[in-house]
């Protein structure tokens, strides 16, 4: 028999059922409250730091006073009341602070066109991380932005041996990382040992770094690098290398998977930090930095926060630019005119229209080894009657509309490192055929659709970036090029993780990418047959001796005038093998929120792009609190 569900049941449930919630409740409380705590902990330990280093410095200070120095105001802790005190990595940024409408404060607000894999250094190798690097790595030197010759950073001096073998440096004895621990020497042992520890997933930066024999710590602030052999940018390798501090990232030596599977391990001594070095994620929609409050530097950081948020669509990228919420915007080619002349972008806009000189390239790769076989890419005459099929004038001028220019090898033609007697290669449908034919594909059927002797038809995927737009549409043009020859091209437009993870297993026919590149470029990480392996940057498993044997030859060869021949010879490589199908180079074509003062074009390009602490927003004209 069952029985009825009373009254006094329903209130007996009713008062469980608050019980429980409350409990719940009370446990969310007690979470919240206990982050809370841990939070509090961690600032009172930073503060703790910070008072111990101020009674350290005053002590110093009273020292100084009674043994009669003089000590100088300061805008930072390098800088002085003279601008001829100020280092010369500092002076640019220097100058803007001393501008009347100067101020700090506000924040600088940009977007990423996909989520970001990783923030880890070493583990992370795209574009859009190395841009949140930029603000809060570090390295011995940089580049001046007017004369483009290396300058100091963390290092104040450095000296080179007279077989260029040897680079001493000594380095600034007031850095401090962003969490308010020294650096010293043995940081920068450390991040070259640890670099090259054999389990780290470091591919790209273990093949750059190679010629590099051994870093060590001569002094507390004195390091001195060893090479195995001359490189021709010696300086630059050395002298760029993003340092890490030991203190924080020495506990991962005994658990390298964890650091090769982190999402954001990340700290470092520039005028950036993140807010939680050990805790971003990819599932936080963007990456926000704060000033580092610790900062060495002569000038402090301008913004409260640098902020990135994921916006894969470019009309709603668009779209927020104009309602005020992103301060810059990258425009397309196809509607950069059209911006220009809209009055509501003009009201509120910089623009700037540049091709830098470190500007990269993007290209079609033809995947040569799959599955460990070769592909029907392997044959140089397909790869060469693909260039012949790819019309790239015309890309540019229907896609691009003149922003860009033809690619012919990762040299750009403004380089020293370009051949000028090689042209690229103009469209040739019947050159194309003929060397398609030799390599054994024709239409066997009269389906109008190229085979092989085995009767299968010439189709591939061609994997690309489904977030950007004028990829997509020239993919469809690509398409069509290739369908008057005969070849099927099939469009599969890809995730960036899932392509990421393509490019490491080799498991693509074809892939459109771009390549970064910088005032010379040294080749050997995409091009060597040494670094066509798993999670090289010679994905496509391009071998030549010929090619090998240049790269060796160059990168040793220190004196500019001799190296530049031997750079062309491997241009003359580039044009027959064409291992890529290179495509264009384009303009940048940005759009920058007139908030923003001390906007200036270098012979790097736009100031705001790499140089963190150049540009302000004045009091009036501030919008974050």
């Amino acid at each position: 028999m069952q029985k009825r569900f009373s009254t006094k049941d329903l209130v007996l449930y009713t008062f469980l059922s608050l019980i429980i919630f409350l409990l719940l409740l009370a446990m969310y409380q007690v979470d919240r409250q206990w982050d809370k705590l841990t939070k509090l902990e961690q600032s009172f330990a930073s503060q703790s730091k910070d008072i111990g280093s101020l009674r350290t410095s005053l002590a110093g200070l009273d020292k100084k006073i009674d043994q009669g120095v003089m000590v100088a105001n300061t805008t930072g802790n390098l800088s002085k009341n003279k601008n001829e005190a100020v280092p010369e990595s500092f002076k640019r940024a220097y100058v803007a602070s001393q501008k009347e409408n100067y101020a700090t404060g506000d924040w600088k607000t940009s977007s990423f066109t996909s989520t970001l894999k990783t923030l880890t250094p070493l583990v992370a190798n795209e574009a859009d991380s190395s841009s949140v690097h930029n603000y809060v790595l570090e390295s011995l030197v940089t580049r001046n932005p007017d004369t483009l010759k290396q300058t100091g950073l963390l290092a104040k001096s450095w000296t080179i041996s007279d077989d260029g073998l040897v680079i001493t440096f000594q380095m600034h004895e007031n850095i401090v990382f962003s969490d308010g621990e020294p650096m010293t020497a043995e940081d920068v042992v450390f991040t070259f040992d640890f670099t090259f520890n054999k389990d780290i997933k470091a591919p790209a930066q273990q093949a750059y770094l190679e010629p590099i024999e051994s870093v060590k710590a001569t002094g507390k602030y004195e390091v001195v690098f060893t090479f195995r052999r001359p490189y021709f940018e010696a300086l630059g390798m050395a002298g760029g290398m993003a340092i890490l501090p030991k203190h924080f990232y020495e506990k991962y030596l005994g658990d390298i998977e964890a650091f090769n599977t982190s999402k954001g391990l990340l700290l470092g001594s520039g005028p950036y930090k993140m807010p939680d070095p050990t805790n971003w994620s990819s599932d936080q929609g963007g990456v926000d930095l704060v000033r580092n409050t610790r900062y060495w530097g002569a000038v402090q950081p301008p913004y409260d926060k640098i902020v990135w948020r994921v916006i894969e669509n470019a009309s709603a990228r668009l779209t927020t630019y104009r309602n005020g919420d992103l301060d810059s915007y990258v425009a397309r080619p196809v509607e950069y005119k059209k911006l220009k002349d809209d009055k509501q972008i003009a009201d509120i806009s910089h623009n700037f229209e540049y091709m830098p000189p470190t500007v990269g390239y993007s290209y079609l790769a033809w995947n040569q080894l799959k599955d460990g076989k070769k592909t029907i890419f392997a044959d140089k005459r397909i790869r060469q009657a693909m260039t012949y099929l790819t019309d790239r004038e015309k890309i540019n001028k229907d896609i691009y509309l003149g922003y860009a220019e033809v690619a012919m090898s990762p040299f750009s033609p403004r380089s020293k490192q370009h051949d000028t007697s090689l042209s690229p290669r103009k469209p040739d449908l019947q050159k194309a055929l003929a060397l398609l034919k030799e390599a054994g594909y024709e239409d066997r059927n009269g389906d109008d659709v190229l085979e092989n002797k085995e009767g299968e038809d010439f189709e591939f995927d061609l994997t690309y970036f489904q977030g950007n737009e004028d990829t997509g549409r020239t993919v469809l043009l690509l398409k069509d090029m290739y369908a008057r020859a005969g070849i099927k091209l099939v469009p599969q437009p890809t995730e960036w993780p899932v392509m990421i993870e393509m490019l490491n297993k080799k498991t693509f026919d074809v892939i459109t990418l771009g390549w970064t590149s910088g005032l010379e470029t040294d080749i050997y990480q995409m091009f060597h047959s040494s670094q066509a392996k798993t999670d090289g940057n010679n994905f496509i498993s391009y071998k030549s001796d010929a090619l090998d044997k240049i790269i060796e030859e160059a990168r040793v060869i220190v004196d500019e005038e001799q190296r530049m021949p031997v750079w062309r010879k491997a241009e003359a490589i580039f044009y027959e093998d064409q291992p890529y199908t290179f495509l264009k180079r384009s303009k940048s074509l940005v759009f920058i929120n007139k908030r923003f003062q001390n906007l200036q074009m270098t012979g790097l390009g736009l100031n705001s792009s790499f140089m963190p602490i150049e540009t302000y927003v004045t009091k009036s004209a501030q919008k974050y609190h």
